[in-house]
């Protein structure tokens, strides 16, 4: 999960998300910077990782 307005850490992201083989999921956060501290982004991660979780686990 990448915050949107972390341009440079997208790209980078997008980089290793083409090389790896496994079943894979890039999340971005509209909104969201760095940290994900913006108001309401930390629920959002927490919603991905639950579906996550119930998915493949």
């Amino acid at each position: 999960m990448i915050g949107g307005h972390d341009e440079p850490v997208i790209g980078m992201n997008q980089a290793a998300y083409d090389l790896l083989t496994c079943v894979k999921k890039l999340i971005i956060v509209p909104g969201a910077t760095h940290l994900l501290e913006e108001p309401h982004t930390l629920e959002q991660v927490a919603e991905q990782a639950e579906r996550w979780f119930q998915e493949y686990l």
